[in-house]
């Protein structure tokens, strides 16, 4: 998780549904863990991009 900074992720919640994130490593996304929503949303450089417009839509939607 080093390009995300310890602890900003206990603060986030996807700006879509307001429910918690969780960080995908592999994909250095942070991705809604809300059932009806799982929009994933990039980090760049260390800095979450919570804007929905740049959201990537879950697998099989």
């Amino acid at each position: 998780m080093s390009d995300l900074i310890p602890g900003v992720l206990d603060l986030l919640v996807c700006p879509a549904c307001r429910s918690q994130l969780t960080w995908d490593y592999e994909a250095s996304e942070l991705v809604c863990t809300g059932r009806s929503c799982g929009l994933a949303y990039p980090v760049r450089g260390g800095i979450p991009i919570l804007v929905i417009d740049e959201a990537r839509a879950p697998h099989g939607s």
